[in-house]
């Protein structure tokens, strides 16, 4: 069909309001796109340009933002090839009838000015950001370079100007006009030059992005978390069984598949970009309350959730093979999702406060710290599966919203208040509560400096004390390495003292009580040698309990003494990540571990002790039967005498034992002295005969 009769039929078909065919829009398009590749005319181009953009057979009925995508790829297919057609010469070969010809003829910067001129007055602003960004993709990503200088600031002006109008009035604009106008600047900002994105106007961008990613052409609030709860059955044989046939899963696979939904990276760093370089404080705040009201409606939908009553390692028991294989990692994608995005905005806000005079003031940097917090504990039972510490964005927001808060006793206290465990002294049954428990654990750690020791014992001892029970569930290893890191805390701040002395005498008890059930080797040496540190100089409880250091130490040295020299199973030996990554040794015994616990305390001894327990030492790495196990404890040793970690007084103490004082011959050789000799004695000589 020739070019002039198709566009004659396409601009009839643009006037249909209601298509009876459901795939005629769909042909629609695809003739405008091929239209758009043939037409030698500009002005043609132009004239199927604006009445594209009114046809009543595309925007009669739109549904969702697919069809704004759909504009998208229409106009960057047509830009590819326009410009493949140039690169091949097809625009610049003089016309021969006998050959065929590529495309229309048209150039490059002839067809893209005359698809500008076709964005009228008679269409919406958004709607030219669509095309704009189609024809900015086709000509000038991915390397190609189809337009000038001057015509590609002149596309990229234009947008930056479409952009803030359609902002400036949200309500005019309406949802649809809005998330498809941030859709085409998710997609085109990457192509923008710095003086086209420092023309947009974050301040009236931040809020219209902000709630595109929560809307419906978004997460939904939500509520495709509330959605799922119904289609959850239980099966015969006591297992949790969700279809992927059922109305919620095919809700979720469209919600994952949705234009925004599936380019979340992007438009969270692109908003990121626009909290950085936004001029209002206030919109900042906005930003971190609408992040607040939707993580916060995450986390209770979740709670309402059948699946929330799932342990992680109940997981594999309880739910169905199907579940298990097909539907239950598509909904941890979109949760993931859903965290990644709101961790990487969260970012933005923490590092702007940090910088700006007005976000950082005494009145609002404690309320942006404690709400960043909140933020963090509403998601953490999603971030808690993939381990915090491995998301340096996640870190960056939890680490610096605690120093921040640090610097405000009273509202710390109040913000530890308005986490505390609604258990509090007693293990709930319900796994997201010891979820939340787990996150405050971690959190109220680190404000052991500011706290008093009644606070501490009530904001800290309380909650933790459960989960320093050595009977305790053995899947509760991570809440419960997190109390003891907690109590260790608490113990070694300076105020601490009288109620170090107080939970000390317990807590030893459940350490090593755990060890090795519920606490890895790593783990136990860990929380041994804090413990060392708290109970010797400079701590202050060292000056009125001076024989608690070397208690601790006998009571390490008895039980090495007695314990088992089998290896310990690597079950045993690796409870985390943590651990699997330091388990670069041999398979050790409890005898093994328990001296390289000891070891590991002797840079803090004071310096008698430190004389009394060197040779203590070697004499427990003798009695290690195995060959093996031994040598590496002997690498450690020596490792521990020349790497450093001794100061200067006690090294000398250490290199006097070592030389003078058979040191050397303990633990190279197994023997002790024999003396005392001369120096420079000969020993006895054995007969030869």
């Amino acid at each position: 069909m020739p070019a002039d009769r198709l566009l004659s039929g396409v601009l009839r078909a643009y006037q249909t309001p209601t298509p009876s065919d459901p795939e005629q829009i769909s042909r629609i398009i695809s003739s405008t796109t091929s239209l758009l590749t043939t037409l030698s005319n500009p002005l043609n181009i132009t004239l199927l340009t604006s009445h594209f953009l009114t046809a009543p057979a595309i925007w009669h009925q739109v549904a969702d933002l697919s069809t704004s995508y759909r504009i998208i790829s229409v106009f960057n297919t047509a830009a590819i090839t326009i410009h493949k057609h140039q690169t091949e010469g097809g625009a610049s070969k003089p016309f021969d009838a006998y050959q065929p010809r590529l495309g229309g003829g048209v150039s490059c910067e002839e067809w893209a000015t005359a698809v500008l001129k076709g964005l009228d007055e008679r269409s919406l602003r958004w709607q030219h950001t669509l095309v704009i960004t189609g024809v900015l993709l086709g000509m000038e990503g991915q390397d190609r370079h189809g337009l000038s200088r001057s015509l590609r600031f002149k596309l990229e002006g234009t947008l930056a100007m479409a952009m803030n109008a359609t902002m400036q009035e949200p309500a005019v604009v309406g949802p649809f006009g809005i998330s498809s106008s941030v859709l085409a600047l998710n997609h085109a900002f990457p192509l923008l030059s710095d003086k086209a994105r420092a023309s947009l106007d974050y301040d009236n961008l931040l809020m219209p992005m902000a709630n595109t990613v929560t809307s419906s052409d978004g997460y939904e609030e939500a509520f495709f978390l509330k959605a799922i709860n119904s289609d959850v059955k239980e099966v015969p044989g006591r297992k949790f069984d969700w279809s992927a046939k059922s109305i919620s899963f095919l809700r979720l696979q469209r919600l994952g598949s949705k234009p925004l939904v599936s380019s979340m990276g992007p438009l969270s760093r692109l908003i990121s970009h626009a909290v950085e370089y936004s001029k209002t404080p206030a919109r900042t705040i906005e930003i971190l309350d609408h992040l607040l009201a939707f993580t916060g409606n995450l986390l209770a939908a979740w709670e309402l959730n059948k699946l929330s009553e799932l342990d992680a390692s109940e997981e594999s028991i309880i739910l169905t093979p199907e579940t298990l294989r097909v539907t239950y990692p598509v909904l941890w994608q979109v949760l993931k999702s859903a965290m990644f995005s709101t961790v990487v905005i969260l970012r933005a806000i923490v590092a702007k406060t940090v910088i700006n005079s007005h976000l950082s003031s005494y009145q609002i940097a404690p309320v942006v710290a404690s709400k960043s917090l909140l933020i963090l504990r509403n998601i953490h039972f999603i971030s808690s599966r993939l381990g915090s510490n491995a998301f340096s964005a996640y870190t960056f927001v939890n680490l610096t919203s605690i120093d921040i808060l640090n610097r405000f006793p009273l509202q710390s206290r109040d913000f530890l208040k308005a986490i505390y465990p609604a258990q509090a002294g007693q293990i709930p049954s319900h796994p997201l509560q010891r979820n939340l428990d787990l996150f405050y654990l971690n959190t109220t750690e680190h404000f052991t400096l500011i706290m008093s020791p009644e606070t501490a014992e009530s904001l800290i001892y309380t909650p933790a004390s459960p989960y320093l029970n050595p009977a305790a569930n053995v899947q509760l290893l991570e809440i419960f390495e997190a109390a003891h890191s907690a109590i260790l805390a608490m113990l070694a701040a300076p105020q601490s003292g009288p109620l170090t002395a107080k939970v000390l005498p317990f807590y030893v008890d459940s350490l090593f009580h755990s060890f090795p059930t519920n606490l890895s080797p790593r783990q136990f040496r860990y929380a041994f040698k804090a413990l060392m540190e708290v109970t010797t100089p400079p701590a202050p409880i060292s000056a009125t309990e001076p024989q608690l250091a070397e208690t601790l130490l006998e009571l390490l040295h008895h039980r090495a003494l007695n314990s088992p020299t089998t290896p310990l199973p690597p079950s045993v030996s690796v409870k985390s990540e943590a651990d699997a990554q330091t388990q670069n040794s041999p398979l050790l015994s409890e005898q093994a571990i328990l001296l390289l616990t000891l070891l590991d305390a002797l840079p803090n001894l004071p310096l008698g002790l430190l004389q009394e327990w060197l040779p203590l030492s070697a004499n427990l790495l003798n009695a290690i039967p195995d060959a093996a196990m031994r040598e590496h404890c002997k690498k450690r040793f020596w490792e521990l005498l020349e790497s450093g970690e001794m100061d200067i007084e006690r090294s000398s103490v250490c290199v006097a034992w070592w030389g003078s004082r058979g040191g050397r011959e303990m633990v190279l050789f197994g023997r002790g002295d024999e003396g005392p000799f001369m120096s420079g004695g000969l020993g006895v000589r054995e007969s030869r005969l």
